[in-house]
């Protein structure tokens, strides 16, 4: 934070030097806003109508520019009338623009980077802008998404800050499970991978890398939801493209800066509705004595509360319930954010913009955290008239302290969750014996950790060196005619440690245990060659094309140390365990593609489109298969039909078709051939290993193929407008894993048969009702619907499963289900009489039948409603966002049943449990229905969310007018994660989740609790 700082005060500072800096020349600024809103209007342009010379408005609408009193200033902007205003003697002019219906022509960023208009566009696509991500914010900007985008569904993992963001594009993507879409920044892809994630056997998330970016850096997130619109990125276009757009400086634009800082307070929220009137026990009574005090610590099958019992420790306790819940063990969290940036343009020819970011995070769990510092820079420059470069680097450093362990309960700092509702969690406090270490055991099980002994004894850290940079050349022979080159490349410096601390029950003799130390080194370097150009073939056909190469290379390599038993205590070295290991992976893969674009134009109303992209992947290279290539290729058509139909009230119309094919490697290297490896060595022998998995001599790539239709249509002078898609889309020969029997030699095989299929239709409704002088209210609801079906899965086509949590373990799982939408839940059910009675046997107990089909843990219809509001300089905004059609598999809900806490085991307490003519005790009832009968378990996921809000005003510029150094002002009092405004799920968040992957999507089970945010948002505009 002090370097943060000193930083911010030393850009400052130049800012204040530079404003005494007066140029000869006259210089005109102003402000350029929108009608009739009256906001700021970032990338306006304003020529000098004379000599050509120029500028755009930067993100706070200001400009400045050279001018003489005979100047005639044009300032133009898409969709806005365009004004020519003569300067004469003025020093300042401010211009507000008028919207015009005919002037439809936005320009977007697509594929590659290459701007087109929108309308010309024959797939759908959905921009979001900055301010969504800056002023409410995540620690995760991925997370931001959530509720704004038709087809988008996002959900984030209850981790802490850093934590992954899950996010799936138009149904479920794939058999192979990657799920996440590819990232690319500026026109360079990013790599995004997860760096470990939590299962049912516990483990931590340690983040994803599009979690590494700073919102303050972005200036819009594009999402490509079509395959049409992603086909040009080929080999990983196939779950989806989200491009992100960086900030920049203006060209010709004066001094700009700007500090913004953003604090939010997160507070766990409590979910559960447990009962309060039975407590801590088994059989009907209280604990006689310490010891059953601890083993009973988690059971709430005692009597019903009153007077006092004996503790863990021996001593007494209130029998009552307790005011003293599991939430208190948690803190407030905090996240604090400075950021500092400094824009200016180099004369007409060029700009610069540069930022530094820091974010200080605190979890809800003690003693653990995250510190981001971000460097951005962007640099825009003409060398000649033809020849302009640009170039942009982001470094990141990134440290987390602790981070938490999820789901099973080794390390978990949740696992006081589930004790009786007459024992305090501060009791257990400070989890450890202060005389030797060693833990304090609060229950029957070992492995269920104290969580103060892991938030003030444990290790869990991960740090992050990371630098994103692209450079690209463009020439321009002509007005329509260039070619670019461009190179991108992403390395990640990683740094792990995490321990077993000495003292931990479950370990041996309670040494503790090096679990790793060391690092790791992650790249991708991307390299294309572009030429482009703009032809006119006839009068009313127009050409625009494109061709280009590509070549990627991926690398990855880690080296760590471990070990087990630590000889002193608290000495956490390799040099001071009885066992000593170590561990070492690489791998590297490469891939060569080739492309095209064609847009063919058509008299103003119709374009047909074609892309193809060729790729070679290394990755399938085999000696006995040459088949390690593939085609992709897309085609697509828009045609403006509004240009026909004399309809007053309509401003656009457009009818889109599109189909695309896009394709996938195995993603892992080392699939298709026989490699052997090193390890450990034995006895001072070194040692090697053969793989488990029997490799795929001819595996290709996969493909995804879809279909989609469209329709946008503007009416009422652009206050209304609509956006519909209907797609299909199925993959084919999808790259897997199958079961084999061990007698083979192997435990299961790489085959590509698996397939699946997703339609849909999406719709965004875009408005504003109210449009006046002094306020206006837009709004914007979309809505998605889906089915899903699993086509195909191994050449048996057998369910392959999935994920399970600990608690339902082996009993329920998540699973692709031939016929079924995919991942489907799979638990089982009561057996039944012939009468529909449930079967119970000669005790009285539920008996298990079926393993059945639940329901898919992905969401058939959600979408989102946002609302903005302004008046006079002051804003408010809301977003509700639902999500209805899917199950969960909750550990909660049987912990819940089978320890006493669920309201449902109150029936029968005091007489036992009666089915069939027999009655068996409500413990023994309640715990072999958790057991045996796991559709318990699941419930539905449907919720309405009111999932963001904002309050903020723009001060008035003219209280700033003496002021040396600041010009300008914005407030805003934002929250996050306010309500649930309805849900089903009695005793959990619905969207509560421990893993990051689809594997375990749709699992719920011991995460840390879900937050709720509020905070403020100051933007300072600087002179």
């Amino acid at each position: 934070m002090r370097k943060v700082l000193s930083i911010t005060f030393t850009l400052i500072l130049m800012l204040g030097t530079i404003a005494f800096v007066q140029a000869q020349s006259r210089v005109l600024k102003g402000v350029v806003t929108s009608a009739p809103d009256g906001l700021p209007m970032p990338g306006v342009t304003i020529l000098n109508k004379s000599n050509q010379s120029g500028t755009t408005t930067n993100v706070d609408g200001e400009y400045s520019i050279s001018v003489e009193p005979s100047t005639v200033l044009v300032f133009s902007f898409i969709g806005y009338s365009t004004q020519e205003i003569t300067v004469g003697n003025r020093t300042e002019l401010n211009i507000t623009l008028e919207e015009d219906a005919s002037e439809l022509n936005e320009v977007v960023v697509t594929a590659l980077g290459i701007s087109k208009e929108k309308e010309k566009l024959g797939y759908s696509l959905t921009e979001v802008s900055s301010e969504t991500m800056t002023k409410a914010r995540e620690t995760n900007v991925a997370n931001s998404l959530a509720g704004r985008v038709a087809g988008l569904v996002v959900k984030g993992t209850n981790s802490g800050p850093g934590g992954t963001s899950k996010i799936t594009l138009r149904g479920t993507p794939s058999i192979n499970g990657t799920g996440s879409p590819l990232y690319v920044i500026n026109g360079v892809p990013m790599d995004n991978t997860q760096r470990g994630g939590a299962g049912q056997w516990g483990g931590s998330d340690n983040g994803d890398g599009i979690g590494n970016l700073s919102p303050d850096d972005i200036e819009t997130m594009t999402v490509l939801k079509g395959q049409a619109a992603s086909a040009l990125y080929g080999t990983r276009a196939s779950n989806g493209v989200i491009l992100i757009t960086t900030k920049s400086g203006s060209k010709g634009g004066d001094w700009s800066a700007s500090y913004n800082l953003n604090y939010m307070v997160e507070n766990p929220v409590d979910f559960t509705d447990f009962q309060n009137e039975y407590g801590q026990g088994t059989g009907g009574q209280r604990p006689t004595t310490a010891t059953d005090a601890q083993t009973t610590g988690r059971l709430a099958w005692g009597e019903r509360m009153g007077g006092s019992v004996i503790g863990y420790d021996g001593n007494q306790y209130p029998y009552t319930p307790t005011n003293d819940g599991y939430l208190d063990f948690y803190r407030t969290g905090s996240n604090f954010t400075n950021t500092v940036s400094v824009s200016k343009g180099l004369g007409s020819d060029g700009s610069f913009r540069m930022s530094v970011s820091n974010l200080d995070s605190k979890s809800i769990v003690p003693n653990s955290g995250m510190d981001r510092l971000s460097l951005n820079l962007n640099v825009d420059q003409n060398i000649t008239d033809k020849l302009n470069v640009t170039a942009m680097i982001n470094y990141i450093d990134q440290k987390s302290d602790n981070i938490p362990f999820l789901s099973d309960g080794p390390k978990n700092p949740n696992n006081f969750l589930f004790l009786a509702p007459n024992i305090s969690q501060s009791i257990f406090a400070p989890g450890y014996n202060t005389d030797n270490g060693a833990e304090t055991v609060f229950s029957d099980d070992i492995y269920v950790t104290n969580p103060y002994f892991i938030v003030n004894q444990g290790i869990n850290d991960l740090g992050r060196k990371r630098t994103i940079s692209a450079l690209s050349t463009k020439y321009s022979f002509t007005e329509n005619i260039y070619a670019m080159v461009r190179i991108g490349n992403d390395v990640s410096n990683d740094d792990f440690y995490s321990i077993d601390p000495y003292g931990l029950a479950y370990t041996a003799n309670l040494q503790g245990n090096l679990n790793s130390r060391g690092q790791s080194t992650r790249s991708e370097l991307n390299i294309d060659g572009l030429f482009g150009a703009k032809v006119d073939l006839t009068e009313g056909l127009v050409l625009d094309a494109l061709l280009g190469g590509n070549i990627r290379k991926n690398k990855f390599e880690s080296v760590s140390v471990g070990g087990s038993r630590f000889v002193l205590p608290y000495l956490y070295s390799p040099f001071n365990v009885e066992a000593f290991s170590r561990g070492y992976s690489f791998s590297e893969l490469e891939v060569h593609s080739g492309f095209y674009s064609l847009d063919f134009g058509i008299k103003d109303f119709l374009t047909l489109s074609t892309t193809g992209r060729y790729d070679v992947y290394s990755t399938l290279t085999s000696p006995v298969s040459d088949d390690n290539s593939i085609f992709s290729p897309s085609v697509s058509a828009a045609f403006l039909f509004d240009r026909f139909l004399n309809i007053s009230a309509m401003d656009f119309g457009k009818l889109r078709v599109s189909y695309a094919v896009t394709s996938g490697d195995p993603g892992v290297a080392y699939s298709n051939q026989f490699y052997y490896s090193s390890a450990n060595s034995y006895a001072g022998v070194p040692a090697g290993s053969s793989p488990t998995s029997l490799p795929n001599l001819f595996l290709k790539p996969f493909t995804t193929d879809e279909f989609e239709i469209g329709l946008d249509m503007n009416f009422f002078n652009n206050r209304l407008g609509l956006d519909l898609a209907y797609y299909t889309k199925t993959t084919n020969n999808e790259i897997m894993n199958a079961s084999l029997s061990i007698a083979s030699g192997f435990n299961s095989a790489v085959v590509a048969t698996g397939s699946i299929q997703n339609k849909g239709l999406e719709v965004l409704l875009t408005g504003k009702p109210i449009q006046t002088s002094d306020f206006t209210w837009t709004s914007s609801f979309n809505i998605t619907s889906v089915k899903n079906e699993v086509l195909s899965t191994d050449e048996n086509n057998n369910p392959v499963n999935l994920g399970q949590n600990r608690a339902t373990l082996g009993n329920a799982v998540t699973a692709y289900v031939v016929g079924e939408p995919g991942p489907q839940i799979r638990a089982y059910d009561y057996q039944y009489n012939p009468d529909g009675s449930i079967v119970v046997n000669e005790a009285g107990l539920p008996v298990r039948g079926e393993l059945i089909n639940m329901g898919s843990v992905l969401p058939t219809l959600y979408g989102g409603w946002n609302n903005e509001f302004n008046y006079k300089g002051i804003s408010f905004s809301f977003l509700i966002d639902y999500n209805y059609g899917n199950k969960v598999l909750s550990a909660t809900e049987f912990y819940s049943t089978f320890r006493g806490l669920n309201k449902v085991t109150l029936e029968g307490r005091e007489s036992g449990v009666t089915n069939g003519g027999v009655t068996a005790p409500a413990e023994d009832y309640y715990k072999a229905l958790a057991q045996n009968i796991t559709r318990t378990s699941v419930v539905d996921g449907d919720f309405i969310k009111l999932r963001q809000m904002t309050l903020g005003y723009s001060l008035p510029a003219s209280w700033f007018g003496n002021t040396p150094v600041i010009k300008g002002l914005d407030v805003s009092f934002v929250a996050r994660n306010l309500a649930i405004l309805m849900r089903k799920a009695k005793n959990i968040d619905p969207e509560a989740s421990f893993g990051s992957n689809i594997n375990y999507t749709g699992i719920e089970g011991t995460s840390l609790p879900s937050t709720r945010s509020f905070g403020f948002n100051l933007n300072f505009k600087l002179n």
